[in-house]
């Protein structure tokens, strides 16, 4: 912070002199270079080398398993964790991050004087958002938390583009900007492979779930306004990679492709031939592809497969 200041008094003489500057404006450039710390949570599907590079900070959630407790992405990998779910006669908990575990996070980050943007899964999923935000009323730091209405790749999206404008000096105001307007422009679809995981949870009865079984029914939805919402059903694979394919194509004519990512819970034939048909469509080639993480796989069950993408 020294040099900051030394940097703007050697600026502010400069101009001065040249009688280009006022007072008033040396300050506001005080207030345009302070920093802007990202965070997020783990149910964010993102490269652990891009997390590294833009000093994103990720919160896990964590999970429960027949007793047995984990940190999400960090305690069991996702294969580990399907195997074990399949054998597990209750559905695995999830728990979003203790009120106090946000606290200590935005008090160290904020501890420079930093603004810190905190983006979380869907609020309709989870209470990971109301827990960041009772901390951010509680924290010494600056802190807006942002519900990012997606999960995965869909909240990835945000939080990439965030840090990387944070990165580049963009106020906290112009990155909040951009972050809804990512969000605008966001879709997500995705398949249940089996119904086991939503009998489990209570979102079906046992009977429904034996004659969607039977009749091989594979449920598609949209996280819409951030909530899970029926769209279509499909009776085999390549049905679901039809519907998905169609869909995006419809929603990318006229507008710039500006991320995709696949995720899945065990179905990467799926994902790959999914990512094919993607890029026949408009040729974009970052299609990103990652095994969900245990606490959406948690919800979904094994075999899900999930399309995010967002456009300008």
């Amino acid at each position: 912070m020294r040099y900051l200041y030394l940097d703007i008094s050697v600026k502010f003489y400069q101009y001065r002199k040249k009688g280009i500057i006022e007072y008033k404006d040396i300050i506001g450039e005080v207030k345009t270079m302070t920093k802007v710390k990202i965070v997020t949570d783990s149910t964010i599907d993102i490269d652990q080398s891009i997390v590294d590079e833009l000093n994103i900070e990720i919160v896990p959630l964590s999970i429960t398993i027949d007793g047995e407790s984990f940190i999400d992405r960090l305690g069991i990998k996702p294969d580990e964790f399907m195997e074990k779910m399949k054998d597990s006669i209750e559905l695995p908990k999830s728990s979003q991050p203790a009120v106090g575990t946000f606290v200590d996070t935005y008090n160290r980050l904020g501890a420079d004087g930093s603004h810190i943007i905190s983006i979380h899964m869907t609020g309709g999923m989870s209470g990971t958002v109301g827990s960041a935000e009772s901390a951010a009323g509680i924290s010494e730091a600056d802190v807006t938390v942002v519900d990012s209405r997606f999960i995965s790749f869909a909240l990835s999206f945000q939080v990439v583009t965030a840090a990387r404008m944070a990165q580049e000096g963009k106020s906290k105001e112009e990155i909040l900007t951009k972050i809804d307007i990512i969000r605008k422009n966001t879709d997500l679809f995705i398949m249940v492979d089996t119904l086991d995981n939503l009998v489990k949870g209570g979102r079906i009865g046992r009977g429904k779930a034996l004659i969607g079984s039977l009749l091989n029914i594979k449920p598609i939805a949209s996280l819409a306004d951030g909530v899970y919402t029926p769209v279509t059903k499909a009776r085999s694979h390549s049905q679901v990679i039809k519907f998905l394919t169609k869909q995006f194509k419809v929603d990318i004519a006229g507008k710039v492709v500006k991320g995709i990512g696949i995720a899945h819970a065990g179905s990467i034939k799926q994902a790959e031939s999914l990512k094919d048909a993607l890029f026949e469509i408009c040729g974009f080639e970052e299609i990103q592809i990652s095994y969900t993480t245990p606490v959406i796989s948690t919800h979904t069950g094994p075999g899900a497969l999930a399309l995010m993408y967002h456009v300008e």
